[in-house]
């Protein structure tokens, strides 16, 4: 959660303590007893101007690269950020494992870029400048065959208390500005069909459906694996052994 800076007292910003109204003196103009001089009518009948309150400081968004120390800091924003969405989707949208993120880390042609306030994770964006990792389903020759060079947005999120804010436009902002430096003419990235609010932010900033990979499930009667009790017939009365000629000639 991003903390709160207060704001530093300027020269001439009085304190609260010295708001307090001094007694009046006797004989003396209430306003020259609080060292203030009386407000001039304005020569026209209007009332006196009132001076302007400063406005409070506003904040300042910092963008950085990742280093290894923030790793730790990082994952967790990440799981922060995306909880929710992980909860409504099949496919993690964010990296499955810690170790996972750490592997990312070391890999070479990733831009991991942090955005901050006061300190605070604000914003988190990852991109990559051709497809890498052994877990990436992209078809390279798809953009080679449309001329389309692309920066490809492996990660983006905003922390939930900065949204509406403008964080994720400063955001899309850095990663258009990398995409210029490099030489890329486009921005790629994935984003689940049922998580409307991105889809919405996407498409106001001309983000437009490239494919469709759609997860489809259908309904199966299961059947146990081991089968039910079963009642068994009764037992038979059991029957009288078969007689032999031995025991005729021995009744003889």
């Amino acid at each position: 959660m991003a903390r709160k800076r207060t704001p530093r007292k300027t020269a001439g910003q009085a304190s609260p303590a010295s708001e307090v109204a001094r007694p009046q003196s006797a004989g003396k103009p209430a306003a020259k007893a609080a060292g203030k001089p009386a407000a001039k009518p304005a020569a026209n009948g209007e009332k006196p101007a009132r001076r302007k309150k400063k406005a409070e400081p506003k904040p300042l968004i910092n963008v950085r690269h990742m280093n290894r120390r923030d790793i730790g800091r990082v994952w967790d924003f990440l799981k922060l950020s995306f909880r929710d969405v992980n909860a409504e989707t099949v496919e993690y949208q964010r990296p499955r494992s810690r170790n996972r993120f750490e592997e990312i880390y070391e890999e070479e042609g990733i831009e991991q870029l942090l955005f901050e306030v006061d300190g605070d994770i604000v914003a988190y964006a990852e991109c990559s400048y051709e497809v890498t990792g052994s877990d990436n389903w992209i078809n390279p020759r798809y953009f080679e065959k449309r001329d389309m060079r692309p920066l490809f947005i492996d990660e983006l999120a905003v922390h939930p208390q900065w949204h509406g804010r403008g964080v994720g436009s400063f955001a899309m902002e850095q990663l258009q500005h990398l995409a210029r430096v490099h030489g890329l003419n486009h921005l790629v990235l994935e984003v689940a069909e049922n998580n409307e609010r991105a889809l919405s932010w996407y498409k106001k900033r001309d983000f437009k459906k490239l494919d469709a990979a759609i997860f489809m499930a259908a309904p199966v009667d299961i059947e146990p694996e081991l089968l039910p009790p079963r009642e068994l017939p009764a037992q038979r009365e059991a029957a009288p052994p078969p007689r032999s000629d031995d025991d005729d000639d021995a009744k003889n």
